[in-house]
């Protein structure tokens, strides 16, 4: 484990039962990285993410995310990481500013820190005119840039996203990376699931699981050159269709 390490996972299990919804994965992702954890539906990727998230807890293994224990320390590991997914995000009844006050209360933030930060963050996004609207009546699009900047608000170690461009239009999503491209340049590291394959290619290195286990980790250049293909949804294909071509 090096310092620059933010998450290290060494043979992590998770059991429901006899079933083993993950089966020793073994990884590490660093500071200011972009890391891409993909696999298909049933794979195993959102029972890790609720570990890693200090939302459930591992059968076995160790585990430790921003320093902290994911089986001793949960509570310090949701202080320490912001958290944003595609079915849930914000409070549909409240305005833009009231949501960002919200969560900068639950992140612990003081008041005066929350103002300035709603100030500048509205600013970014050039949302000043939002500001006042409700959540519910705001585009899809402008919705989901606007959670992943609250999930950033508190300036966390690292910012975990589950499918967070389901739904939006191709250039939402291409302005949603430049997002997430800003945010790493900025030292915070960014753990994204993703089930568009394109996306993949935008990350730094990319893990790709099946059946419980993670059968390829490495960057998007050198997972196409192990397996002499064009794209890494070619490699996707591979993996979880093996000796079924692409196309």
């Amino acid at each position: 484990m090096t310092n620059n390490t933010v998450i290290s996972v060494r043979n992590l299990v998770k059991k429901f039962g006899s079933f083993t919804a993950n089966d020793n994965l073994d990884f590490e992702v660093y500071q200011g990285e972009i890391f891409g954890f993909l696999g298909a539906n049933g794979a195993g990727k959102t029972t890790a993410l609720r570990i890693l998230s200090g939302l459930s807890e591992p059968t076995l293994g160790e585990i430790t995310v921003a320093g902290y224990d994911a089986r001793k320390q949960p509570e310090q590991i949701k202080k320490n990481i912001g958290y944003m997914c595609q079915k849930f995000s914000l409070y549909g009844d409240l305005t833009v500013k009231e949501n960002i006050m919200l969560y900068g209360g639950i992140y612990g933030m003081k008041k005066k820190l929350i103002r300035e930060r709603t100030g500048s963050l509205l600013k970014r996004l050039r949302f000043e005119e939002y500001g006042d609207r409700l959540i519910a009546d705001l585009p899809l699009g402008l919705k989901q840039k606007l959670a992943f900047l609250v999930a950033v608000l508190h300036e966390p170690k690292i910012v975990f996203l589950d499918e967070p461009t389901g739904g939006v239009d191709p250039v939402t999503r291409r302005q949603f990376w430049e997002m997430i491209y800003e945010t790493a340049a900025g030292g915070i590291t960014v753990f994204v699931t993703t089930h568009y394959m394109d996306e993949a290619e935008y990350c730094d290195r990319v893990s790709i699981m099946s059946e419980g286990k993670i059968v390829a980790l490495d960057t998007p250049a050198e997972l196409k050159k192990q397996y002499q293909v064009k794209t890494v949804e070619e490699v996707f294909i591979k993996i979880a269709r093996p000796g079924k071509k692409p196309g």
